[in-house]
């Protein structure tokens, strides 16, 4: 019997597909950044128009629609509404997104005063109080040591 050449005995031939490299695998490029960690108290971005569209959106769907558990119906739906609306009647939302605005550049202005001038105030403080119980601990250290002088005569 005759056989075949099996797959296996087959020279391999190069994939055509393009192959992805990742990590350390990676030739020729510079290393990615780490992200920075994002501070707590700094103010949260305000909502565009269409959020603001959104929140009252979802009340009114909501209550129509009381069995719908779905998001991507709930936003595509708001999506096709918000497109459909005029310029006049997203007005309202536009205005108290502007007011969002403001409010938040405020917010982002003294959050930003705050991290220039007050941080600097706030390592003073650390330093202090770290100097004030190392010297409560240096204290105790002496008079703990005096007693235990006292004990051995």
């Amino acid at each position: 019997m005759k056989r075949g050449k099996a797959k296996a005995d087959a020279p391999k031939k190069a994939d055509g597909r393009l192959s992805v490299k990742k990590g350390a695998e990676r030739t020729g490029k510079k290393p990615r950044k780490a992200k920075a960690d994002k501070d707590p108290n700094m103010p949260k971005r305000p909502p565009s128009a269409f959020f603001v569209f959104m929140e009252e959106f979802r009340k009114s769907f909501k209550e129509k629609n009381p069995n719908n558990k779905s998001v991507s119906v709930v936003g595509k739906a708001a999506g096709d509404k918000w497109k459909s609306l005029s310029e006049a009647e997203k007005a309202p939302y536009v205005a108290k997104a502007a007011k969002f605005k403001t409010e938040y550049t405020k917010k982002v202005a003294a959050y930003n005063k705050k991290q220039s001038g007050g941080g600097s105030r706030d390592a003073d403080d650390e330093d202090e109080s770290e100097k004030s119980s190392s010297e409560v601990n240096d204290d105790d250290d002496e008079e703990g040591s005096g007693e235990e002088e006292d004990d051995d005569e």
